[in-house]
């Protein structure tokens, strides 16, 4: 039995839910609640020194954390994975892109806003983040512009990767309008079989992106 140790708004632990579910794997989640101080006590710091959810941890003792490594091991074998060399390794340039050009702008843009207070200073850092968010959202736009999927010919682990904070990406302050072949690939994410939303089971972190000032425009 997997049990994912996880945080169900993080776009991060959210790949690892929606891949379980559409490969059918039993699984078990326990819910953390890092931004409150959950991943810094001695007992998960035991499992994970570095920290962070998602954690995979196995009934054998052995622990996996990052969200993409994870991905790859439970997509191993299955069709989420692409198992010619080159579409594999395609796929993988679009998951270290996601870990390195957009999560880093995307998601601390929707952190900042749903889990720091209305007078953070760190809200200063929200111009920076939504220009080079931007630039990441035109690169996958031009991608999508002349393919379907970011994986290889079909939905894979690279899709997910990308889906978890993209679209999402409105809690940050990321205005999507410009760019629909991104919409248009959101929407067949979401027709994928085995779908499932985003639990959103933090009502304070809700709260605040539905007062928080509307979606940024590009310019």
């Amino acid at each position: 039995m997997i049990t994912v140790h996880g945080m169900s708004m993080s776009g991060n632990c959210y790949k690892v839910r929606l891949a379980l579910e559409q490969l059918g794997r039993p699984y078990r989640w326990n819910e953390v609640d890092a931004p409150r101080g959950a991943t810094r006590t001695p007992e998960f710091l035991a499992l994970n020194p570095n920290g962070r959810v998602p954690l995979l941890e196995l009934d054998d003792g052995r622990v996996l954390p990052e969200s993409d490594a994870i991905l790859c091991w439970l997509a191993e074998g299955t069709p989420l994975l692409p198992g010619d060399a080159w579409h594999r390794a395609r796929a993988l340039s679009w998951l270290f892109f996601e870990q390195y050009s957009h999560e880093p702008y995307i998601a601390v843009a929707r952190f900042i806003r749903g889990w720091t207070p209305a007078d953070s200073p760190r809200r200063a850092d929200l111009p920076r983040l939504h220009e080079r968010g931007h630039e990441a959202m035109a690169v996958m736009e031009r991608h999508l512009q002349e393919a379907e999927w970011f994986t290889g010919p079909q939905y894979g682990v690279a899709d997910i990767a990308l889906f978890a904070y993209t679209h999402c990406a409105a809690d940050g302050g990321f205005d999507l309008s410009p760019y629909p072949a991104i919409d248009a690939w959101l929407a067949r994410v979401r027709a994928t079989p085995g779908f499932v939303p985003m639990h959103l089971n933090d009502a304070e972190a809700v709260a605040r992106f539905a007062s928080a000032d509307q979606p940024r425009k590009t310019e």
